[in-house]
C-alpha cells in the first residue's frame, strides 16, 4: 500500500485512495480486517481524525464495512452489482444536472444504451421479468393515472427490459441510463407526449420480447427514441427557453 503523502493536497482523500487503490489490487482481500486506526495513523504518519476521515470516505463508498466489539474494526465490504445502483444512479442524476446535458444528447445515449440489451434481453429475459413488463403496461393504462405514477411506472418497464439482459454489469452500466436519464427525460416530455402511443409501443416491445425477437425489439426501441426526440423538439418549441435536460 503507498504511503507517501503529498502535504500540498488534502491527506484523508489520499489514504482513502491509497486503501481502495490496494482492494482493487487485491493486496486487501474482501472480509480482510484492516490496520487499526492507530496502525493507519503510524503508517500514514497523520493523526486520528485524519485517518478516521478516510474511513468515512471508504464507508460511503461501501468498500469497507465496520464492526464493533472485541473483534470489530474495518473490513474490506463485499460490494454487489445491486448495491452500487444507487451510487450509479446518484451520479449520473448529478451529471446530467451540474452539466446541464441537453435534451437530445441525453436522449441518444440513452436509447443507445438500451438498445444494446434488446437483443439479449429476448433472449435471456425470465418469466418474472416480462411479467413486470406486463404488469407496468396494465398500470400506464389505467385511466387517472397521475404524471409521477405513469412515469415511476415507465421506469420500472424499461428497468425489467434492462435486466432481462441478464448481465450484471450492463445492468449496472445502465441504472444511470434508465433510473437518471429517463426520470429527467419524462420531465421535460411529459405534457406533450399520447400515453396510448406509449403503451402501444410498449406493448410491442414486449410481444417482441416474449417471442425472442431480438431485431425487433431493437427496432421498436429505436422507434421509441425517435418519438421521445420529437416530444422534446416540441417542448423546446413551446418553451424556448427550456432547453436542457434538468
Amino acid at each position: 500500500m503507498k504511503t507517501d503523502l503529498n502535504e500540498n493536497e488534502d491527506l484523508s482523500t489520499q489514504i482513502a485512495e491509497a486503501i481502495r487503490d490496494a482492494i482493487i489490487e487485491g493486496s486487501l482481500i474482501v472480509d480482510q480486517r484492516l490496520p487499526s486506526e492507530a496502525e493507519l495513523c503510524e503508517k500514514f504518519d497523520v493523526g486520528r481524525s485524519t485517518v478516521r476521515e478516510a474511513l468515512k470516505r471508504l464507508a460511503a463508498q461501501n468498500l469497507i464495512r465496520t464492526q464493533r466489539g472485541a473483534a470489530g474494526g474495518a473490513f474490506v465490504n463485499r460490494m454487489s452489482f445491486e448495491e452500487a445502483y444507487d451510487q450509479q444512479i446518484t451520479t449520473s442524476t448529478l451529471l446530467l444536472s451540474m452539466n446541464r446535458v441537453d435534451f437530445e444528447t441525453a436522449c441518444e445515449a440513452r436509447y443507445a444504451l438500451e438498445r444494446s440489451c434488446a437483443p439479449l434481453s429476448a433472449q435471456r429475459r425470465t418469466p418474472d421479468q416480462l411479467a413486470t413488463m406486463r404488469a407496468e403496461i396494465h398500470r400506464q393504462s389505467q385511466p387517472g393515472l397521475t404524471d409521477e405514477a405513469f412515469c415511476a411506472s415507465d421506469v420500472a418497464f424499461h428497468r425489467a427490459l434492462v435486466d432481462g439482459a441478464g448481465n450484471p454489469v450492463l445492468s449496472y452500466q445502465l441504472a444511470g441510463a434508465v433510473e437518471a436519464m429517463q426520470p429527467l427525460m419524462n420531465m421535460i416530455t411529459y405534457t406533450q407526449r399520447d400515453r396510448d402511443r406509449i403503451v402501444g409501443l410498449h406493448t410491442r416491445l414486449a410481444d417482441a420480447v416474449e417471442t425472442h425477437s431480438g431485431e425487433q425489439a431493437e427496432a421498436i426501441l429505436s422507434e421509441l427514441a425517435d418519438y421521445t426526440a420529437e416530444l422534446g423538439r416540441r417542448r423546446l418549441e413551446s418553451k424556448p427557453t427550456s432547453t436542457k435536460a434538468h
